[in-house]
């Protein structure tokens, strides 16, 4: 499978500012090998370019365990552009297993209050394993949310969402996280490109750790699973966001987000799929 995503963003701030983003890629995908444990998937094309006044601002990139890349730069007053384009070609094999992700994602966090929403998790679920419990959960949170644009405020964790009924795609993983959790099932956020989306925007998902692997839960239906392309993982939003500021007030004056794949298959909420 080919897939080619791009980001354009545009911002204005209104002093000096520290700008973290997270758009590129995981850099699970730039990893190579050798023999039959090789990756599958590799970027084969990538640019990212800041500019603000018409001249390049100086990026500086980290790295974090999961292969997340964070790209850093300090901006001025004034508008900021931000350019990004990758193509992956391939599929990765299915997420290493860390022992240590499994005792943090079963940990409540800012968005996920699973210690809060456990009850109900045992309630509407107990009993359930492994790939009926994905499937059920799922088809629960897409069954008792709205997806309704501009319907959260960027505060608000899986127990307003529950009490709300409606949310964009980071309440409904919010939820599905929170209620997996709640079960003691490790569970994670990642933000992803999503071919097939409509409309186009960055997404987010959910990944459960269930039967010895990571596992894609999308409540929203939206988009095929196996299209999506990692770019952050984490405890929740608080851990992907596309940008993090520290400094002047920054407000988003535009932003066009693509992803295209060449193909989409037929998604089934009751099988696994694992984010390649």
């Amino acid at each position: 499978m080919k897939r080619t995503a791009s980001a354009r963003l545009e911002f204005d701030v209104d002093g000096p500012a520290e700008f973290v983003l997270s758009i590129a890629a995981s850099r699970a995908y730039a990893a190579t090998g050798t023999g039959a444990a090789a990756d599958t998937a590799r970027i084969t094309e990538e640019a990212l370019a800041v500019t603000q006044h018409g001249a390049p601002v100086e990026v500086r990139e980290l790295h974090d365990h999961h292969g997340t890349l964070l790209h850093l730069c300090d901006v001025g007053a004034g508008r900021v552009t931000v350019d990004y384009r990758v193509v992956v070609d391939g599929r990765l094999d299915e997420p290493a297993v860390d022992e240590l992700d499994l005792v943090r994602y079963r940990r409540p966090s800012r968005y996920c209050e699973s210690d809060t929403l456990g009850p109900t998790a045992r309630a509407e679920f107990g009993g359930l394993e492994g790939r009926e419990l994905l499937a059920a959960v799922a088809t629960w949170v897409g069954s008792h949310l709205a997806y309704v644009p501009g319907a959260s405020a960027p505060t608000d964790g899986a127990v307003q969402t529950l009490l709300d009924r409606q949310g964009v795609c980071r309440d409904y993983a919010h939820l599905v996280i929170a209620l997996l959790r709640g079960l003691d099932v490790p569970a994670r956020l990642v933000s992803v490109y999503a071919p097939g989306l409509s409309p186009m925007d960055f997404h987010a998902v959910a990944e459960a750790f269930v039967d010895g692997a990571w596992h894609v839960v999308d409540a929203t239906g939206l988009a095929p699973r196996q299209t999506l392309l990692r770019i952050a993982t984490g405890r929740d939003a608080s851990d992907t966001a596309f940008l993090s500021s520290h400094g002047g007030r920054v407000t988003v004056a535009g932003m066009q987000v693509g992803a295209v794949a060449d193909v989409l298959p037929r998604d089934d909420v009751s099988t696994f799929v694992s984010l390649g």
